[in-house]
């Protein structure tokens, strides 16, 4: 394929695409380096294997699953050019989003309830990786909720249609991107002691 061939405006989607996934392949190296280091790190003496993670995370889990759920109906609805459905499944992955993140943070003030800090004599190495991860995850989905908003301002100037969706379909890839992250990132935490 010849990607010098083509519309402008095909070669200026394909453009924007191809520089998100750039992006997106360099969160996944940030991210992989984080848990390689906490594989490496779960080998000290003062590695604690016996902590759990807060149930709230389980529960923005489940959040983040909905989200990424509603996210795609949002685009399904626009490609039917079926603009009130989108408009409410926007606003739902909107609210889901906001969820995710109050979530986390109520994660965090768990562990801090049962004496877990980031840093400082009561703090464990495996909970500064636990709160460093989810911590990074959470600004990334904070960024994941502005370009939602972008595009939600986006739908209700009309911008998005069955015939011009690439708005749309960047946040949506972005936005599920988040969400297989954070399900790996779960998972990761939870089976590796």
């Amino acid at each position: 394929m010849d990607l010098t061939q083509g519309t402008k405006k095909i070669k200026n989607e394909r453009a924007r695409k191809m520089m998100l996934w750039f992006g997106i392949v360099s969160l996944v190296m940030g991210f992989a380096g984080w848990t390689s280091a906490y594989i490496v790190s779960s080998s000290r003496e003062d590695w604690l294997d016996d902590i759990a993670l807060p149930s709230a995370f389980f529960v923005s889990t489940v959040i983040i699953i909905l989200s990424s759920i509603t996210y795609w109906l949002a685009k399904r609805a626009i490609a039917k050019d079926e603009y009130k459905q989108c408009t409410n499944w926007l606003l739902i992955t909107l609210g889901l989003g906001i969820a995710f993140v109050i979530f986390q943070f109520s994660g965090f003030s768990q562990m801090i309830a049962q004496g877990y800090y980031f840093t400082g004599p009561t703090s464990s190495i495996k909970m500064s990786y636990v709160f460093l991860i989810a911590a990074v995850h959470v600004v990334h989905v904070v960024a994941g909720i502005i370009t939602l908003l972008v595009v939600v301002v986006n739908h209700f100037k009309r911008k998005y249609s069955s015939e011009n969706m690439l708005g749309l379909e960047l946040g949506a890839t972005f936005w599920h991107f988040l969400d297989i992250l954070w399900v790996y990132l779960i998972l990761f935490m939870y089976f590796v002691k």
